[in-house]
């Protein structure tokens, strides 16, 4: 049985804006107030997803979720109309209706952790969304996203879905971004490498040691072939709210920052150990610094498997801007490694936000047939991604500043765009306003 790499990339939403609601994440802080343009974040995510389909992969979306979260809001005793409900939440609390308006979902690497079926002992993938316990406004994206993985991935003949993990922030779980898979080929029994914080001196660890190992267990691995490794508190005090901020894992590759594990040699043998085909390529401190790693994104890339077999590195713009993290990139590619192809796209829409590529997809390794069995809708080719686009265009604002919160026209557009979406997506009254 053939198995292929999906990534599903998140589709920025309408309410993307920057309310700097992320602590410990220098993007977010850094551009907190400033104006938003949703209509060009979704347009460069797209331009990315279509790069990647150029590339000979398979490309799927997860879609927006429903912003602002009346539902929430309503539980936080806000009451009469949605008109009422939003004017009132800006007059008593206007973080709070922040937090309700975040585009957030659309990083989707937070979505959940996938364990492909060639790794579990049931023989089907299996799912668990995040509770993203650490931030109020991704803690409330978690029942939403385990439906939406829930509809496209529907067949319980292949698929097994997990519910987000109870108990708060002592099972705090950030899903992929703290995740990956290493394997000889992606139909081939993987290793699935979990990385967990300690608080460092400045900023919280979000992903905690028991969440990682509850989705193992529920998942059904192999212990043998399950690595769980502590980051560093220096990466995490510099900014490296999650892994993927200084490292990504992708079939035999291991590319990451020196100063991502707290204890390196101890991280790298258990990892060899478990994956003895692994090929480690490490990014010295005195090449590309933590600030400059932080800044680039140079490891919140999307390392690629493409057709041919080797590999290549989907940047942010800002890796190629950035003078020492170029050469260490053009240095990298020009060694005899699998990593032998570069692409720079522009998501910095999404970087002002302090996510990028990685952090905009999550990957699903699933089979021919599993791929058949999952809803189609959301698997995409050049018609759809041009209908999309077009759904763009039509429904998002050109920019959002911090005020417009406070417009429920802002709601009630962000409303229709979401309807015109499951309308063209055959989703029914999939989301909470549209249910009343």
């Amino acid at each position: 049985m053939t198995y292929h790499e999906y990534n599903f990339d998140g589709l920025i939403g309408p309410t993307h804006n920057y309310a700097g609601l992320s602590f410990g994440n220098l993007a977010s802080a850094k551009n907190a107030g400033a104006t938003s343009s949703p209509k060009e974040a979704a347009l460069q995510g797209l331009q990315k997803m279509r790069a990647a389909m150029e590339l000979g992969l398979k490309q799927g979306f997860l879609p927006p979720q429903d912003r602002p979260h009346l539902k929430t809001l309503r539980a936080l005793g806000f009451s009469g109309s949605d008109t009422e409900i939003i004017e009132k939440a800006y007059k008593a609390e206007p973080q709070l209706l922040a937090n309700c308006y975040a585009a957030s979902p659309m990083w989707t690497a937070n979505a959940g952790t996938v364990a492909p079926s060639p790794d579990t002992n049931d023989g089907k993938a299996h799912f668990t969304a995040a509770n993203l316990a650490a931030n109020f406004h991704r803690a409330i994206e978690a029942d939403t996203t385990a439906r939406t993985l829930a509809h496209i991935f529907a067949d319980e003949k292949y698929f097994a879905h997990h519910t987000p993990l109870p108990g708060g922030t002592h099972f705090g779980d950030e899903g992929a971004a703290n995740h990956g898979r290493l394997c000889e080929s992606h139909g081939q029994a993987g290793v699935h490498l979990f990385v967990y914080g300690q608080d460092g001196d400045k900023f919280p660890a979000r992903q905690k040691l028991c969440a990682s190992e509850a989705v193992a267990r529920n998942h059904m691995l192999d212990p043998a072939k399950t690595v769980f490794v502590e980051q560093s508190k220096m990466a995490l005090d510099a900014g490296a709210f999650h892994n993927d901020v200084v490292g990504v894992a992708n079939g035999t590759v291991l590319f990451l920052h020196e100063h991502s594990f707290a204890d390196p040699k101890a991280a790298y043998a258990a990892i060899r150990e478990a994956a003895p085909f692994v090929e480690i390529v490490e990014a010295p401190a005195d090449k590309v610094s933590l600030g400059d790693c932080i800044k680039s994104y140079i490891f919140n890339s999307q390392l690629l498997t493409l057709p041919g077999g080797e590999m290549a590195l989907l940047l942010p713009t800002e890796s190629e801007d950035n003078e020492a993290v170029k050469n260490f990139v053009d240095d990298t590619v020009s060694k005899n490694n699998p990593i032998n192809r570069v692409i720079y796209k522009n998501v910095r829409e999404s970087m002002r936000n302090g996510g990028g590529p990685a952090c905009l997809r999550l990957r699903v390794v699933i089979s021919e047939d599993e791929a058949a069995a999952a809803n189609g809708n959301f698997i995409l080719d050049n018609e759809k991604i041009t209908a999309l686009e077009g759904w763009v265009n039509q429904y998002y604002r050109d920019r959002i500043a911090p005020d417009d919160l406070r417009d429920p026209a802002l709601m009630r557009e962000s409303f229709a765009a979401m309807q015109a979406l499951t309308d063209l997506l055959d989703m029914g009254a999939f989301y909470d306003f549209q249910r009343g």
